[in-house]
């Protein structure tokens, strides 16, 4: 059961990111900024890597993997609220959404209302909370890797687009930055009260 509701989850995701980008290609402009330092090729190396350390400690990872309840319920729900919290900043990105992490589109709007209002780059939280989540859901042995594969993709794209965001609207960025955490919700939070 905890595979097929990992399946169908991350299933929603692709087919709204697929219709999304298909809608949003249509008499879409981009430009692209920051030359070519988006580092797809080390993280393209990265995910190789990890791909064959895991088929090596595959069998060691299974022995590990632990399917108790209070693992699994947790995992579900993280799973599907992280799936809606990633479509929620998907479908408020709308059309200025962009596969690569240093292509703005024209026109492009800074959004700070919303998922925006939670974390700077939601739809990354988004994604690896249902990475976490679908690791935790399917057992939290074998699948780990997937999610040392998730935290080294996303976390070379963020400062590709702070470094954007930061170039494209100096000033309304750095006060949004002082009032939106990068990445985990609630962190600034966190440290204003101590």
């Amino acid at each position: 059961m905890a595979e097929v509701v990992t399946w169908v989850c991350w299933g929603v995701v692709i087919v709204t990111w697929i219709v999304g980008a298909a809608y949003g290609a249509r008499n879409a402009s981009s430009r692209r900024q920051g030359g070519s330092g988006s580092g797809a090729l080390w993280r393209l190396g990265s995910v190789v890597v990890a791909v064959v350390l895991y088929w090596f400690a595959r069998h060691d990872l299974r022995r590990v993997t632990n399917h108790s309840w209070w693992i699994e319920l947790p995992g579900l729900t993280l799973l599907v609220a992280s799936m809606a919290f990633t479509i929620w900043a998907r479908f408020r990105l709308g059309r200025m959404w962009s596969a690569s992490p240093n292509v703005l589109r024209v026109d492009h709007e800074l959004r700070t209302d919303g998922p925006y209002a939670i974390t700077r780059h939601p739809i990354y939280t988004g994604l690896f909370g249902m990475l976490l989540g679908s690791v935790l859901l399917n057992g939290l042995g074998a699948s780990l890797a997937l999610l040392v594969v998730g935290a080294v993709v996303l976390g070379g794209r963020i400062p590709i687009e702070e470094r954007l965001m930061s170039q494209t609207f100096p000033d309304e960025y750095a006060r949004y930055r002082e009032r939106v955490p990068r990445f985990v919700p609630g962190l600034k939070l966190l440290r204003r009260s101590r």
